[in-house]
């Protein structure tokens, strides 16, 4: 008895085979019982009548339980008004465990009530469709800086600094040292990485202590950071825009079935496979002020006027060349005018906001020590930092992806808490 996976049923048309999983839902209807399999790869419906199986067997499937654990064996049958194509016919059953009554029913529950059940939540159809696209786009963001000559360098998630300002720092004591801080990003330990590589890359946790609750936020999250040496601005847009791009078509290859369960506007997620816009901050700003926004020049977006300035378009836009005060130290001023950083953040569309933020950083030893000394940063703790550009400094850029808000955006769901196995968020740290 071959013991196979269920997203490779159609191999087994006509053949005895055997599923090992979890009962999803049943029905009966006198000597015929229907039993919704399901195996994480996929479900199917195991159909047991009592003439073919016997008493025995028969009782048995009476006595399971949604989420009841089993082995079961069958012919497998096609049956094109099946949601799968396939059904089975059962002819033998094992149950593993009966389960108790499970807490997640049918009917509607509240956001906080699944949230408590999170650990069992992660088994509902949607959960699970949005698992495997969080899984699709991890492989294909991994995909493609593996094939564009990226390797992979792992920064540290302990840091004794911070990347992005102190007051989002979560801040944990440190043997003999003191304190030590969760990473923010791992940006600037890639700028090490690409003076020995050339082209890096890191994909792991990242920690911000901002006290928001709005739908985009999480505590603890996942960030994909590249960096490349001898990339300027311009170029470090069309590497993220070819990077979004492929992952799109990944998952619109691989995903098919997850996206039309979470009934994904796919013509909209096609649409946005094509040329990304650019656009100033200045020009931003004037065209938010032209739509009614009180934004003033020097603000940072918030999630209305992100959702403003994609309203028209079908592909997300890159707003570029920022003023220097409202960006970080790191990133180069434009030579055309030091009033502006050479960055840019992309801005998706259909109102789902920023997924990623980069820049060219800034590659001259004094420039970026007097921009250290201007925000009354600390020499002595990232004179490590400024040694890079000491020894054999060159252009370069790079740019940090947020893996969750990636995620909302390809599969359609709003709320960030959804797109991550279990959200750390202001008010929940459990399960």
């Amino acid at each position: 008895m071959k013991k196979i996976f269920l997203k490779d049923i159609k191999k087994y048309n006509g053949k005895n085979v055997r599923i090992d999983g979890w009962i999803r839902n049943k029905r009966s209807s006198g000597k015929i019982q229907f039993l919704i399999l399901r195996d994480g790869t996929d479900e199917i419906q195991a159909v047991a009548f009592l003439p073919n199986i016997g008493e025995e067997k028969f009782k048995l499937c009476e006595k399971l339980t949604i989420e009841s654990s089993v082995k079961i064996s069958g012919n497998v049958r096609e049956d094109k008004r099946a949601p799968s194509g396939y059904e089975l016919d059962i002819t033998n059953i094992e149950i593993i465990q009966i389960a108790d009554e499970f807490p997640i029913q049918k009917k509607e529950h509240g956001v906080t009530f699944l949230l408590d059940n999170r650990h069992l939540w992660l088994r509902s159809k949607k959960q699970n469709a949005l698992l495997k696209i969080r899984h699709s786009i991890y492989y294909a963001i991994c995909n493609y800086l593996d094939k564009n000559d990226f390797y992979r360098f792992d920064a540290p998630i302990l840091t004794p600094n911070a990347c992005e300002g102190t007051t989002t720092l979560f801040e944990v004591p440190y043997f003999d040292e003191g304190s030590a801080y969760l990473s923010q990003s791992g940006q600037l330990y890639l700028e090490t990485g690409i003076m020995s590589l050339g082209k890096v890359y890191d994909f792991g946790p990242t920690f911000r202590a901002e006290k928001s609750k709005t739908r985009k936020h999480l505590t603890e999250f996942w960030m994909m950071d590249a960096e490349a040496a001898f990339v300027e601005h311009k170029e470090n847009m069309k590497i993220q825009e070819e990077l979004i791009r492929y992952v799109i078509r990944a998952v619109l290859k691989r995903n098919q079935k997850e996206l039309k369960l979470l009934e994904r506007d796919i013509v909209r997620l096609e649409k946005a496979d094509a040329p990304f816009k650019i656009i100033t901050y200045k020009e931003t700003i004037e065209k938010l002020q032209k739509k009614g926004s009180k934004i003033k020049y020097g603000d940072d977006f918030g999630a209305q006027e992100e959702e403003i300035i994609t309203e028209d378009s079908d592909v997300p836009i890159f707003v570029e060349k920022w003023p220097k005060q409202i960006k970080p130290f790191y990133m180069k001023l434009d030579r055309e005018d030091k009033k502006l950083s050479l960055c840019s953040d992309l801005i998706a569309p259909e109102k789902f906001g920023e997924i990623i933020g980069g820049s060219e950083r800034e590659d001259d030893y004094d420039i970026l020590k007097s921009r250290l000394e201007e925000e009354n940063i600390p020499i002595k703790e990232y004179q490590w930092y400024l040694d890079l550009r000491k020894y054999g400094t060159i252009p370069h850029s790079g740019f940090g992806l947020g893996f969750e808000r990636l995620i909302g955006w390809i599969s359609g769901v709003r709320h960030i808490r959804e797109t991550i196995p279990f959200p750390r968020m202001i008010n929940r740290l459990t399960p």
